[in-house]
């Protein structure tokens, strides 16, 4: 019998894709031989995944999970929406935010992690592949805490609880009533969730960004033929402009259509009677910056009719 090394392992994981302790399974099974592992796996439908790890996945669930004080967002991705309907899809992505609170948001660490059941979570995502015969990827996660306060999450297109096609987490820090205060948490998450903003302040916008939008609203301003006194008052007011559209406390609060995002959290601290400081936000939208591959269904349909 050949040695189980690390090595023979990792050679079978690349050559089948395959989790780790599936391919500790096929060589302990096959006495370390290397070609009958890969049979092996194949028998058992586990070597399927490595077929399918090329093709696009950018459908899925955003998951959040929650505890009070600390909160996550993870995004598992699927080839089609029609997996997203799936139960036992859905059920995996809420057991993987479980795992990303103990893991701290940290999706490298959440896939080496333990999964209820003994495998770890990348292994049991391949044999999810297996099973449902799509490629699916633990893309990202994120969290936030606080000392005292609440984060609270909202999940916007969601087709169960805490599951959904845009989630957010809201982070505010204060001594107030905790039911009161997810409330005020609940309505802005909503609000973050229509606005997609950059940034919670604008001292936290990049840079470069400000730098690059300045020069772009300068030049703009400059085509306009006035004197640099008036361009450089066009130039603040264009950029206050910028700063409430992109900025979350500079922003017009969508559900009163008025009031900065800023002034709503002073007013609600004066009516829960203790001081709220929103100190972090986090949205994840579904497939955001994925390149989905563009089809042509008419060619298909050709080259499928030998045309």
């Amino acid at each position: 019998m050949a040695e189980i090394t690390a090595a023979l392992v990792k050679e079978l994981r690349e050559k089948t894709g395959a989790g780790m302790m599936d391919c500790k399974k096929a060589l302990n099974a096959t006495s370390g031989e290397l070609e009958p592992a890969v049979d092996w796996l194949r028998k058992q439908g586990l070597a399927a995944a490595s077929k399918k790890a090329g093709r696009v996945a950018a459908e899925g669930l955003i998951g959040v999970a929650t505890t009070g004080k600390d909160g996550v967002l993870v995004e598992v991705n699927s080839e089609t929406d029609f997996v997203a309907r799936n139960e036992t899809f859905q059920e995996f992505v809420l057991k993987v935010a479980d795992v990303a609170l103990t893991a701290n948001g940290d999706m490298e660490a959440v896939k080496t992690a333990a999964y209820p059941g003994g495998k770890t979570v990348a292994d049991k995502l391949t044999e999810l592949i297996g099973s449902i015969g799509e490629n699916m990827q633990l893309r990202r996660a994120a969290k936030l805490s606080v000392g005292q306060g609440a984060v609270v999450s909202y999940v916007h297109s969601a087709v169960a609880p805490n599951l959904g096609k845009i989630g957010v987490l809201i982070a505010l820090e204060s001594t107030a009533d905790a039911d009161k205060l997810a409330t005020l948490g609940k309505q802005i998450a909503m609000h973050v969730a229509a606005t997609n903003p950059q940034s919670l302040s604008i001292e936290s916008l990049d840079k470069a960004a400000v730098e690059r939008e300045r020069n772009v609203l300068a030049d703009q301003a400059r085509a306009s033929g006035k004197p640099e006194e008036i361009i450089a008052k066009m130039l603040e007011g264009r950029l206050r402009k910028f700063y409430e559209e992109v900025v979350l406390l500079e922003q017009v609060y969508i559900i009163d259509g008025e009031s900065k995002v800023s002034k709503v959290i002073a007013e609600a601290a004066k009516t829960l009677g203790a001081p709220v400081k929103l100190v972090g936000f986090k949205r994840f939208a579904l497939g955001e910056g994925i390149e989905k591959a563009q089809t042509d269904f008419a060619a298909e349909v050709a080259a499928t009719a030998g045309h």
